[in-house]
C-alpha cells in the first residue's frame, strides 16, 4: 500500500505530529499520549484528526469515552506510517548535509505552508465540468465519498487539475451547515452525513462540534448551541453536514 503523496509530504514538514502516533502506541490513551508529548488534549485530537483526513484508512483506532479519556491505537497504516517517520528522521541529516545554505531551507519552509482552514480531506479529482469561467470539480474521497468544489477555469488550469490529481479540500469549520436528517436538503450544496462524535462547549462562542464520517475522516464545524438544543443535536446524533461548492479550497502538491 503506497501512502498518499500530500500525507508523505506532512510527515516531511510536521514531525512533531507524525511524534504523537509513538506516544500513542506507547500509551494507548489520547489522554496519556498528549501528556507525554507535552500538548493539550484538544491539540492531540486535531492532530489525529488532521492525519487521519490525509490518509487513505484512519492511522489511530479510538474508543471515545474509555478511562483515562478514550482507548487508541495504531492502524495497520498508522504503524506502516511510523516506519516511513523512522526512515525519514534517519535521511535528516543528509537533507542538512545538502542544503548548500541555510536561505535554502527558509524557503522550503515559505513553499510549505500551513492553513487556517480545519478540515482537510484528501482526495481525487473524480470529474471535471465546466460552467463558463468556472469548473465544478467533483472529488472522489475515502469510502466511496463524493465533494464538490466550484473554482473558476484559471484556477484549475494554475492547479495542473486532471483526472486523479490528487488533491487536498479546504474547509473552514464556520462555513459547515448542520442540519437533522429529517430537515430539507439545500439544493446545489454538498452534503456529508456522519454521527457527533464529540461537542466542545467554549464561553461566549459557538461549540466546537467533531464530526465522526463513515470513511473514517473527521469534520469539525462551529454551531451555536442553542442551534444544537432546537436540532437535538447531541453525541452520538447522526448529522447532516451541508455546505456550498464555492466554500471549497482545494490545495495541490507542490
Amino acid at each position: 500500500m503506497q501512502l498518499p503523496t500530500l500525507l508523505t509530504q506532512h510527515i516531511a514538514r510536521r514531525p512533531q505530529r507524525i511524534a504523537l502516533l509513538q506516544h500513542i502506541a506507547e500509551q494507548g490513551s489520547i489522554t496519556r499520549a498528549a501528556k507525554s508529548a507535552g500538548i493539550s488534549y484538544k491539540a492531540a485530537w486535531d492532530s489525529i484528526d488532521e492525519l487521519n483526513n490525509l490518509a487513505q484508512t484512519p492511522l489511530v483506532e479510538r474508543s471515545v469515552g474509555g478511562k483515562g479519556g478514550g482507548g487508541a491505537r495504531l492502524s495497520v497504516a498508522g504503524e506502516r506510517v511510523m516506519r516511513l517517520y523512522q526512515r525519514l528522521q534517519a535521511l535528516q541529516s543528509q537533507v542538512l548535509d545538502a542544503a548548500e545554505d541555510a536561505s535554502d531551507l527558509d524557503l522550503l519552509g515559505r513553499l510549505m505552508l500551513r492553513t487556517s482552514a480545519r478540515n482537510q480531506l484528501h482526495g481525487s479529482v473524480k470529474a471535471i465540468h465546466s460552467h463558463g469561467h468556472n469548473d465544478l470539480i467533483e472529488l472522489q474521497l475515502p469510502g466511496g465519498l463524493t465533494l464538490h468544489a466550484q473554482i473558476t477555469h484559471d484556477s484549475t488550469q494554475r492547479l495542473e487539475l486532471n483526472l486523479d490529481t490528487p488533491v487536498v479540500a479546504l474547509i473552514k469549520a464556520g462555513w459547515l451547515q448542520l442540519t437533522a436528517p429529517d430537515q430539507p436538503l439545500l439544493a446545489g450544496h454538498n452534503l456529508l452525513r456522519g454521527r457527533i462524535e464529540q461537542i466542545l462547549d467554549a464561553d461566549h462562542s459557538p461549540s466546537e462540534v467533531r464530526i465522526s464520517l463513515p470513511s473514517g475522516q473527521t469534520l469539525c464545524a462551529l454551531s451555536e448551541p442553542q442551534h444544537l438544543e432546537t436540532l437535538q443535536l447531541t453525541v452520538g446524533s447522526e448529522v447532516n453536514v451541508q455546505f456550498s461548492p464555492t466554500l471549497v479550497l482545494l490545495g495541490t502538491p507542490l
